[in-house]
């Protein structure tokens, strides 16, 4: 297949491009504001980093860059003769709100928020390419597990012993090697070429873990302790609102993925975690 990628210099995007090409594929990256090229498929993978502080301008920022750039990359896909058959299109988690303890699934409602208003306003703006015939699908990542991101953020204060649970840990965070959320997009594109899977799919590992658990297992990774909790308040302090993407609880499970067949090579997160450590030794 031909395949269009947006936001192909990001961590997920420059693996996904190795892997298409691995594959037999062929790659085409979309730089920003450019026409998509006539292809067979797209994944839609720009937006605005949302881990910054949310002033005003910053949420606006963030909300066109998702919302606004998926609504123009589909009016652009509509002046076309040849429309690709299938378009992925990233969402998050965060759709889910904060919700304790709850099991989540793709049949769990919205939450309440900036994050679920953005994602459902995301998901929207995609399925608006199902009436030109394209297959669409929302993959609802969580923390993305690689060498940049977030975990590239926790490393160094953990390696000198500095880390910590953030607010109380009882959170629930889930989280997905790169590998595997690379693979589910290609899962999502070969299995779109034929027949579904289509709709919204949560792309997070089968184990999701407390803020504490996640804290641990990574401090016996790195061999080094995990003594210096960071206290809610000090996040909000530092944060501001963005902070709720730390301290918000979403056990998230990937029911839509599972039930299409879908194998995932990193289930729990210890494995992965060293899998992605012994990369950076």
């Amino acid at each position: 297949m031909n395949i269009a990628i947006t936001g192909a210099t990001g961590m997920i995007g420059a693996r996904l491009q190795q892997r298409l090409a691995e594959a037999g594929h062929r790659a085409v990256a979309i730089p920003r504001g450019a026409a998509a090229p006539t292809c067979d498929a797209i994944v839609h993978l720009a937006g605005e980093p949302i881990a910054q502080r949310w002033t005003e301008a910053a949420k606006k920022r963030i909300y066109d860059s998702r919302v606004e750039g998926t609504r123009d990359l589909v009016n652009a896909l509509s002046q076309q003769s040849q429309r690709p058959r299938v378009l992925v299109c990233a969402s998050a988690v965060g759709i889910y709100g904060s919700r304790g303890d709850e099991i989540l699934t793709e049949n769990s409602s919205a939450g309440s928020g900036f994050l679920p208003r953005l994602a459902m306003a995301w998901e929207e703006s995609a399925r608006s390419a199902e009436a030109l015939g394209i297959r669409v699908i929302s993959l609802r990542f969580g923390m993305v597990l690689g060498r940049g991101g977030a975990l590239a953020k926790l490393l160094p204060p953990f390696r000198l012993g500095a880390g910590g649970r953030l607010g109380s840990g009882h959170q629930w965070m889930s989280w997905i090697h790169i590998d595997d959320a690379v693979s589910l997009i290609l899962f999502a594109l070969e299995n779109a070429a034929g027949g579904p899977p289509s709709g919204a799919i949560n792309a997070t590992a089968p184990h999701p873990v407390t803020n504490d658990e996640f804290t641990r297992r990574l401090a016996t990774a790195l061999h080094r302790p995990a003594i210096f909790p960071v206290p809610a308040f000090a996040l909000k302090l530092a944060f501001g609102e963005m902070s709720e993407v730390l301290l918000d609880s979403q056990r998230v499970l990937p029911a839509a993925a599972q039930a299409a067949g879908f194998h995932f090579q990193y289930p729990e997160l210890s494995a992965a975690l060293e899998s992605i450590l012994s990369t950076l030794r």
